[in-house]
């Protein structure tokens, strides 16, 4: 059963009267925070995984002891 403009329009303003502006823009500006910290924690952990290569390679050029 989709919901069609007057329900996601009621269902907006019963938000809107149960939290306030206040606190949705609160609870915005953390999840924005959340999202940020998100995406600087996975690309610490690509910069990990490319240092991580970058040692492999250099073993890859010294000679075997064999």
């Amino acid at each position: 059963m989709p919901f069609g403009l007057k329900e996601i329009i009621i269902i907006v303003i019963l938000i809107v009267l149960l939290f306030g502006r206040n606190k949705i823009s609160t609870i915005m500006g953390d999840v924005a925070k959340g999202i940020k910290s998100f995406k600087k924690g996975m690309a610490s952990d690509y910069t990990n995984e490319e240092e991580t290569k970058n040692i492999s390679e250099d073993n890859k050029d010294t000679p075997n002891k064999e």
